[in-house]
């Protein structure tokens, strides 16, 4: 009888174990948000920003993915995290019914030693179900001349313009302690993206930048990213220091801190800056500090968070046919353009000459009511004329330095200044209204001046 009740409850533990039930998981396969994660261009050794994609459960049951794999594995440029967990290999992650999942890549690639961008490829793979579904991963890989902390000079070798350059922190051509009275040229069609913080230092030295119509110079930030294609501040921007005689010609300058700063001069003439454009700067587009001599022609001075152009502390300034044009979007600290001769430091007022200073045939307009101020104290050489000029003021300036043939508080009718498009609409008050005798034969887009406009733009 004893063995008889013993197998009784052998029979009853089996019976409950056989009647046990599985999870109920579905047997349907996953959605994704989409089929491919593209790259914008990466550089090598800079890491890209982080993309993101969802996976769904569009069933009403849950299901169970039971692996996700980085094809690629440790030999992978890309990088994942998947469900809030890092690494190249996931199992069993169960996934509700009607619900979803983030995941999350980022891609650093190595040195490649080749000129042209070349497309990087991998997947990521999930199993569900005997099933075995791929999200495919792309990425645009750069290589680059890399210049950290370093002293350049005029070497083929480092300034090549087959491959883009990318500077880190102080990129020096002279340097206070170091050297100086050196030289370097930047050929047509060069591109030098400046990391966050970098900053391009010309120090008792040459700089010739030699861009060229359609084949310009460009300088910017490292992240080559859709989203970064506005953003003011990416990089420091470039500083002339007590500058040999340079030019810059057919060149764009643009998302920095301070496009371009001159500090003093060590020439007759410290920089000739031609069919060049500066933009989308956190603070200004063009600073003058300390009397340098500048030229400038057929330029703009556009979006900037304080003054598109900022002349401070004395200096020979000549412009012609430049745009000064601030559509900053938020609030900003100035006017388009500034010019003041006096600061104070420790109490004491002190005031600086501008000597033998014109401009010309220039456009001094933006979305504020004062884009064009002058603030001057007397006792000192202030010799400069503004000549055949479209200003927007509220309070209109009636001195000698401004001749009759300057239009005040007048649209110029630019196109479509939204999209950064300058040039002239039909009906345009600065059309034919530019002073010959202080004019260039040709616009910046090579189109032949005759009686010329005022402003960037003859077309």
């Amino acid at each position: 009888m004893r063995l008889i009740i013993i197998s009784c409850f052998v029979l009853i533990a089996a019976a409950s174990v056989s009647c046990k039930k599985d999870k109920n998981f579905t047997k349907n396969h996953l959605d994704f948000s989409q089929d491919t994660v593209l790259f914008d261009t990466v550089f090598t050794t800079i890491g890209s920003t982080t993309k993101r994609f969802k996976v769904y459960n569009n069933n009403a049951g849950t299901i169970n993915i039971d692996e996700v794999q980085l094809m690629g594995g440790e030999d992978s440029p890309f990088r994942i995290n998947f469900d809030g967990v890092p690494g190249i290999y996931h199992e069993n992650i169960e996934l509700a019914g009607k619900d979803s999942l983030y995941g999350f890549i980022e891609v650093t690639l190595e040195v490649n030693n080749v000129s042209n961008p070349l497309v990087i490829s991998d997947s990521i793979r999930f199993l569900t179900n005997g099933l075995n579904q791929y999200l495919n991963i792309d990425v645009w890989g750069q290589d680059a001349y890399f210049h950290a902390n370093e002293l350049v000079a005029d070497e083929i070798e480092l300034w090549n313009n087959d491959k883009p350059h990318v500077l880190y922190g102080r990129v020096a051509v002279g340097f206070p302690t170091i050297d100086s009275n050196l030289t370097l040229t930047i050929p047509p069609g060069t591109q030098i993206h400046g990391h966050k913080g970098a900053e391009f230092i010309v120090y008792k030295s040459t700089l010739n930048v030699q861009g060229e119509l359609g084949n310009e110079v460009v300088f910017q930030g490292d992240r080559l990213e859709g989203f970064y294609d506005n953003l003011s501040g990416q990089w420091t921007g470039i500083r002339m220091i007590s500058a040999n005689t340079s030019s810059i010609n057919y060149a764009v300058i643009k998302n920095a801190a301070v496009g371009l700063q001159i500090d003093t001069t060590q020439s007759v003439l410290t920089l000739n800056l031609t069919n060049t454009i500066i933009d989308n700067s956190d603070f200004y587009n063009l600073l003058l500090v300390a009397s340098p001599n500048v030229v400038a022609e057929n330029c703009q001075f556009g979006k900037a968070g304080i003054n598109s152009a900022f002349l401070f502390a004395g200096g020979t300034y000549n412009f012609r046919h430049c745009n000064f044009v601030n559509y900053w979007a938020g609030g900003r600290g100035g006017a388009a353009f500034k010019l003041k001769n006096w600061y104070v430091f420790e109490g004491v007022a002190y005031v600086s000459s501008v000597v033998d200073s014109r401009f010309d045939n220039c456009i001094f307009y933006g979305n504020a009511a004062n884009e064009i101020e002058v603030d001057t104290l007397d006792g000192i050489t202030m010799d400069f004329e503004f000549n055949a000029s479209l200003m927007r003021r509220e309070e209109i300036y009636d001195y000698t330095n401004y001749s009759p043939s300057v239009i005040w508080n007048v649209n110029p009718i630019f196109i479509d200044p939204s999209l950064d498009d300058f040039h002239l609409d039909i009906g345009s008050p600065c059309r034919n209204a530019g002073d010959p005798g202080f004019s260039n034969s040709m616009d910046i887009e090579g189109v032949m001046r005759s009686t010329p406009n005022i402003g960037l733009y003859e077309l």
